[in-house]
């Protein structure tokens, strides 16, 4: 049973858009970042609202970036954390081409880019937009708390970022290469604390990380960054021990998105978390160092927790996902 994908004609990322909002736009990516927003209302009168105009605006920079006109473009893949994807659903229907929306929580830009490269390697299509978002606002108050309430926030608790990101995969042109993916299964340790995302994740992560060199025949020694989504500061020193016993020291390869997007202080001492992580630090400051050749080979393990608040409230535990994409400058 093999869950790695081998790209023979290697879809080239041609263009990207990123926008975040004031908290991301001050933290340590925050150059690389294309639209910056200092309302993280984004003059629309729900922060639902304002998630699928941020949404739509980075699928939008990332065609023009790309140098496509829109009648080039064969699909949108995207999605969200909101239910039944609305933000994604509500961007797409400002464009003609097609759209197929995929969940995986904060994995989804990962399976994003391993559809997308599929279609593309496959020949069904030439151009598609890969694209996930999230918004702390909406995210919160839908899977924890009202914001009204004021909660206090327990200290392995992540940050949901307020940010979009989204790329062009094209069969032509220059740019950073997508070379195969690993598909991740689900992996559910039993974990029932939703504001512990990092523990729920990180042997998701493990899981399709070995399965990676495995199947691959790689080690961390071939890439210069092992990126993963989301596990923030104790997710991500759990993903280093689960495959440290599995054989692997990827301790200086690692790297994390969740812990990028922050200047890491008391509020966010996790870090980032989020659909929209993974999408905008890739989409913004990784995308940057591959095109530019700082970089030359990564791989990108975006980390989904597929819990919802109905699964949360029948008192289930919190299964996790992981898809690793693998690219070269």
């Amino acid at each position: 049973m093999k869950r790695t994908i081998y790209f023979k004609n290697k879809p080239t990322i041609v263009g990207t858009g990123t926008i975040a909002g004031p908290k991301e736009s001050s933290g340590s990516i925050a150059k690389y970042i294309k639209n910056k927003l200092d309302d993280d209302m984004y003059g629309e009168e729900s922060y639902e609202k304002a998630e699928s105009k941020m949404l739509f605006n980075a699928i939008k920079t990332a065609i023009d970036d790309s140098k496509k006109k829109d009648n080039e473009i064969d699909a949108l893949i995207a999605g969200d954390l909101l239910n039944q994807i609305v933000a994604s659903t509500f961007a797409a229907r400002n464009f003609r081409f097609g759209y197929l929306g995929v969940y995986n929580a904060c994995a989804t830009f990962t399976e994003a880019l391993t559809l997308g490269a599929t279609l593309i390697d496959g020949g069904y299509m030439k151009n598609v937009v890969c694209a996930t978002s999230s918004h702390f606002s909406s995210a919160e108050r839908q899977y924890r708390y009202p914001l009204e309430l004021g909660s206090t926030r327990p200290p392995q608790a992540q940050w949901t970022v307020t940010g979009a990101g989204a790329c062009v995969l094209s069969s032509e042109g220059r740019g950073p290469k997508i070379t195969c993916a690993t598909i991740g299964k689900i992996i559910d340790f039993g974990v029932i604390d939703a504001n512990n995302m990092g523990a729920a994740m990180a042997p998701a992560a493990s899981d399709t990380l070995f399965t990676h060199f495995k199947e691959t025949g790689l080690t961390p020694d071939d890439y210069d960054l092992i990126v993963t989504g989301d596990l923030g500061v104790l997710g991500s020193r759990a993903l280093k021990d689960l495959i440290w016993e599995k054989g692997f020291d990827i301790e200086k390869q690692h790297v994390d998105c969740g812990e990028l997007v922050y200047n890491i202080c008391e509020d966010e001492y996790q870090g980032g978390s989020g659909a929209g992580c993974s999408s905008l630090v890739f989409s913004s400051y990784l995308y940057n160092k591959l095109k530019n050749k700082k970089l030359n080979k990564i791989l990108l393990i975006a980390t989904g927790a597929l819990l919802s608040s109905l699964s949360a409230q029948q008192g289930e535990s919190i299964p996790a996902i992981a898809h690793a994409v693998s690219l070269e400058s």
